[in-house]
């Protein structure tokens, strides 16, 4: 069964890429809005780790677990009848290439139809097994917010032509263990039109510019969901926050009447 949903999963983004088909990825972490999502249009469906942060409160991703990423999952998956369903795997549940297979089946158990987890060479042993395992996979290079702390700030990739180099790399050697699809994260354009033109699988940018060939987004910066923090390269297209808060106001009013 899996080495059948993988195969169906990589051809189809690869076939979309050949059509020059753009990719459309935003993120849910509940059933109410990976509906919307599903009924809107998206394409993938990424339940990530950034829950921590938009839903749970937390300072960075790295204290996600993969309880929480299961019991998410599983309410995105009950509102998803169309898109394709990509799973985070979060910080240290993929130390092992053994590790990371157990933890990707019991994601794939959940409702994934991929599972993606951050880094290029470093994890290729964990890319390979997972692959090896008939489970779909999609790769994300550029900045890695599970590596926020050892790295002490979110920063850009690709300034300089060494780091430019190793994206590349990552990339290729990613494509070459298997991976459907890359996610390219704050990364210089220029880099990642780079490395979308050198691939044969699509690439997903987040903050790398136009020329990727998907986009992906949290949902709640795009929505104006979550405004205390906002990305220099989210474009928020309503204000949900703006709404609720009025809606609330108005009840309470009425109901200290």
């Amino acid at each position: 069964m899996y080495a059948c949903r993988v195969h169906e999963f990589a051809s189809s983004l690869i076939d979309r890429k050949a059509r020059g088909e753009k990719l459309a990825m935003l993120t849910a972490y509940d059933y109410p809005m990976a509906r919307w999502l599903d009924e809107a249009g998206v394409d993938l469906i990424l339940v990530g780790d950034s829950l921590g942060m938009v839903v749970l409160g937390m300072q960075d991703t790295t204290g996600v677990t993969m309880s929480m990423m299961l019991h998410h999952a599983a309410a995105v998956r009950r509102g998803v009848e169309k898109a394709s369903v990509v799973v985070d795997l979060p910080a240290g549940s993929y130390l092992t290439p053994d590790m990371a297979v157990h933890n990707a089946r019991r994601l794939v158990a959940a409702g994934a139809d991929a599972v993606k987890l951050e880094g290029g060479m470093k994890v290729i042993g964990q890319v390979r097994a997972i692959v090896e395992a008939g489970i779909a996979y999609v790769g994300h290079i550029g900045m890695l917010p599970q590596s926020v702390l050892h790295e002490g700030a979110y920063k850009k990739k690709g300034k300089t032509d060494e780091d430019a180099e190793r994206l590349m790399e990552d990339a290729l050697v990613l494509q070459e263990a298997g991976a459907a699809c890359i996610v390219l994260e704050s990364m210089v354009p220029e880099v990642a039109e780079r490395i979308s033109k050198a691939l044969k699988i699509p690439t997903i940018g987040i903050g790398a510019g136009p020329d990727c060939d998907g986009q992906v987004l949290v949902t709640p910066d795009l929505v104006g969901g979550f405004p205390w923090f906002k990305p220099p390269f989210a474009e928020s297209r309503a204000n949900v926050a703006m709404e609720v808060t009025r809606a609330v106001r108005e009840y309470v009013r009425k109901a200290k009447g």
